[in-house]
């Protein structure tokens, strides 16, 4: 049986039969500790037709070469490896085909080959191993401001410059913060795939797994931190910024951030992955499992960018030549 991102449940393609995964048995429940081993195993055996199975140690869920049955590696997801939560496939792979095509068509700047999408090498929905950092910070900011006032009085133009010592003690949350775990996966590729719903987040059962391909991660919570800092330091400098608004100039004379990890939860987002041959070149674009959301970077037509760049340049030809009309001038 295998998960079904249509109806959330866990299907059978040969008989048809539906099982509610919440109401189903999760063979995790019944592994003893002995079986909770902490070193990865490269080879299994199919449980449908028992065949051997090599994969590689970061891989958690597969299918079988030989007869196709979904595979899932119970000590990859156990024990130390197991996550706390999954967000399921919400999009199937038919209809992740047909979002991908509309979005290749929509490519302003992409070759027309490009554009008629008809060569997809391959499409595989994977379970991408993320951490979710809730994080805490306290900040404490010292700088200078200054405020200028210009104004006339009789034959004079004064300007006035009042100046201002800054201090702020600020303390900010970020709950669910996400870091892709997966050395695999190009961190850039999965940052922008964000937002993932996380309303949708269910308790991890390995039943979701079933017909699709997983990660384990390949970093801990603590190895990821300094990343996760990394990623809010953007936001905590805005926020920042927008505690010391109304004056003419700013400058920070010193700025301390204390960043503590308060929680860190390993869970499983849904990604389509999609290979893409065009003029003897892969690519490769990721496209969020419950949002439909693609990116990637894909081939550029450079006579659409030369068209581009000239319908551009005639349009603002155009207006500075209007301008200078308008203003006494002529056209020449």
């Amino acid at each position: 049986m295998v998960f079904d991102a249509a109806t959330g449940m866990l299907s059978c393609p040969g008989c048809g039969r539906k099982d509610n995964i919440e109401q189903a048995p999760d063979p995790l429940q019944n592994q003893t500790s002995a079986e909770h081993a902490e070193h990865a195993v490269n080879e299994y055996h199919c449980s449908s037709c028992g065949a051997v199975i090599v994969t590689e140690p970061e891989t958690s869920a597969t299918s079988c070469s030989f007869c196709g049955s979904a595979v899932v590696l119970i000590d990859r997801v156990s024990g130390q490896f197991a996550p706390a939560m999954v967000i399921p496939f919400a999009i199937t792979k038919d209809e992740a085909m047909k979002a991908f095509k509309k979005w290749c068509r929509n490519g302003l700047l992409t070759p027309r080959g490009f554009m008629t999408a008809d060569r997809i090498a391959g499409i595989t929905g994977m379970y991408v191993p993320f951490w979710l950092y809730d994080l805490h910070n306290d900040i404490e900011v010292h700088g200078q401001a200054t405020k200028v006032r210009i104004y006339e009085q009789g034959d004079y133009r004064y300007t006035e410059t009042q100046h201002f010592a800054i201090y702020r003690k600020i303390h900010l949350d970020y709950a669910r913060l996400p870091i892709d775990a997966s050395e695999k996966m190009n961190d850039e590729l999965m940052d922008k795939l964000e937002p993932f719903p996380y309303g949708q987040l269910k308790a991890f059962k390995t039943p979701y797994l079933a017909g699709y391909i997983a990660e384990k991660y390949s970093y801990n919570d603590e190895q990821l931190l300094p990343r996760a800092k990394d990623k809010t330091s953007p936001y905590i400098d805005a926020y920042i910024s927008s505690t010391v608004s109304g004056y003419t100039t700013v400058n920070y004379t010193d700025k301390h951030i204390d960043t503590n990890m308060k929680q860190a939860d390993y869970v499983l987002l849904p990604v389509w992955m999609v290979r893409y041959n065009f003029n003897r070149t892969e690519y490769t674009f990721a496209m969020n499992g419950q949002t439909g959301k693609v990116v990637g970077k894909p081939p550029t037509s450079k006579a659409k960018v030369a068209a581009w760049f000239a319908g551009v340049s005639a349009v603002s030809f155009l207006g500075l030549k209007l301008v200078a009309w308008m203003m006494g001038g002529g056209f020449l």
